[in-house]
Parts: structure tokens; C-alpha cells; sequence
């Protein structure tokens, strides 16, 4: 293995603990806002770094640009439909977890 292949590797093997954090996020967290905030933040990060390693291994500029547009698109779709989630969960009134005291 090149070092090119192993920080490729390492980027996406980097990637991993974000998705698996997000996950687990998703199921532990209390109320819909913050498993939102979790779930995307973390998947966003996640896909930053997996592209970044397929971007580092690439063989092509064709090869690039169609990973950075499929990371830009996750992008705007994670935030869009995070915040039409949200955006309905307040419409019907869900209010946000706070810790009792």
C-alpha cells in the first residue's frame, strides 16, 4: 500500500465513528430536536471524511467533482429535510426535551 492509500483509508475509516455516533445518537437522545441535531451533524461529518478518502484515492477530476457534488447534495438535503422536520414537530406543538429539576 501507497501512503496515499493509507490516508485515503484512514480518512474513511475515520468516517466510521461519526456515522456509528449518529446512530447511536438517534436512539438514546431524548426528543426528536436533539436526535435531529445528532443524526445530521454527525452524518455530515461522517461523509466529509469518506469522501474526502475516496476523493484522496481518486484516479480522475471527473471522479472528483461527482464525489464532492454527492457530498454537496447530502448536504443540502440532510439540512432540508431536518429542518421540515423540526418545522413540523413545533407545528404540532412537541416541545423540546428540558432536564427536570
Amino acid at each position: 500500500m501507497t501512503i496515499v492509500e493509507l490516508i485515503g483509508t484512514g480518512c474513511v475509516v475515520l468516517g466510521i465513528p461519526f456515522f456509528l455516533s449518529g446512530t447511536i445518537g438517534l436512539l438514546r437522545l431524548p426528543d426528536i430536536y436533539t436526535r435531529l441535531h445528532a443524526l445530521t451533524k454527525a452524518d455530515n461529518v461522517g461523509l466529509g471524511f469518506i469522501v474526502l478518502g475516496l476523493i484522496i484515492q481518486s484516479s480522475s477530476w471527473l471522479e472528483v467533482i461527482k464525489l464532492l457534488l454527492i457530498w454537496f447534495l447530502v448536504l443540502m438535503a440532510s439540512a432540508t429535510s431536518c429542518h421540515l422536520v423540526a418545522d413540523a414537530a413545533l407545528r404540532k406543538k412537541i416541545k423540546p426535551w428540558t432536564r427536570e429539576k
